[in-house]
């Protein structure tokens, strides 16, 4: 069968961003930069509008539908390893999956490191979960959705919660997580060639910007999700490109979640880049697969 020409162009695309931001000796304002150009990956969305908040301190940014079930709302978490993009990054792509969801989607722009590390970024996530609460959202109403670094995020925030014996979202919808953090499993190597964003190289930089406290095991359940005990989890869909370097990541997350028997589905995208979803409007594969993530979140969260 092979992929779509949309899907090769994306990848191409995905290639040229990711050389440009790592060429030696640039600045990380500058890589920064670069990353931003991510969005254009995407299509802008029909009827969708935007407006910027404060959810208590953390800058977000509302992605709202022309028909967005006014009493439904997604909480979502942008890419780029803690250590790069942004909200606006990601505005695009959240639009697409709140048009597909029917509810509006509030996009955190979380602290980032090494001048913000572990665990800043889940703080932001939860004062923004908070922030949604006190807008008069109900807990299972809400979806966590995010990829990369953000996918990660979205399943980090219900675990938190539930340490806590506090309500968690409704549903959540992960993609391409980031979810062994000691970067040993095999598709990172194996797919160092197909992968047209990530390496090994990138993920190391990302953890040593990210998790800068030496007591802490790269290993430990707080942040590699395949050693988390996730009891509880409310259902839960993982998605992630075949072709990428985290596709192990994604594959083991599910099978853990089978093993905890969270309500969960596992969708591996054939020859799909990292972080796809950035590819929204362009790419049929990818469109198909944000209209399964929204038929999720549609059906967990009584959209």
């Amino acid at each position: 069968m092979g992929v779509s020409p949309q899907a090769q162009q994306f990848a191409q695309f995905l290639e040229s961003v990711s050389a440009k931001s790592s060429t030696p000796g640039l600045d990380l304002a500058i890589v920064r930069d670069i990353v931003e150009t991510n969005h254009r990956a995407s299509t802008e969305p029909e009827g969708v509008t935007y407006a910027e908040v404060d959810a208590n301190g953390v800058p977000a940014l509302w992605c709202i539908p022309e028909d967005a079930d006014p009493d439904r709302a997604l909480l979502h978490f942008h890419f780029g390893g803690s250590v790069t993009a942004s909200m606006h990054s990601d505005r695009k792509a959240a639009g697409h999956i709140a048009k597909a969801a029917g509810a509006r989607s509030l996009v955190v722009d979380f602290r980032l490191a090494p001048e913000h590390p572990y665990p800043a970024q889940l703080d932001d996530a939860e004062t923004a979960y908070r922030w949604l609460l006190s807008q008069g959202y109900e807990p299972r109403n809400i979806g966590s959705t995010g990829h990369s670094i953000g996918g990660t995020l979205a399943v980090m925030l219900p675990l938190r919660l539930l340490a806590n014996g506090e309500a968690t979202p409704g549903a959540i919808v992960s993609v391409s997580p980031w979810a062994d953090l000691t970067i040993r499993n095999a598709s990172v190597d194996e797919n160092e060639k197909t992968d047209k964003m990530l390496s090994r190289r990138t993920l190391e930089l990302f953890r040593g910007a990210w998790l800068q406290d030496p007591t802490l095991d790269f290993a430990d359940p707080q942040i590699s999700l395949i050693n988390a005990d996730l009891t509880g989890l409310p259902p839960t869909t993982v998605h992630y490109g075949e072709y990428e370097t985290l596709a192990d990541d994604g594959a083991q997350l599910g099978r853990r979640l089978a093993d905890f028997k969270v309500t969960s589905e596992v969708h591996p995208l054939p020859e799909g880049q990292h972080s796809f979803v950035l590819g929204a409007g362009r790419v049929p594969e990818v469109d198909q697969a944000i209209q399964q993530m929204g038929a999720w979140l549609r059906r967990h969260l009584g959209t």
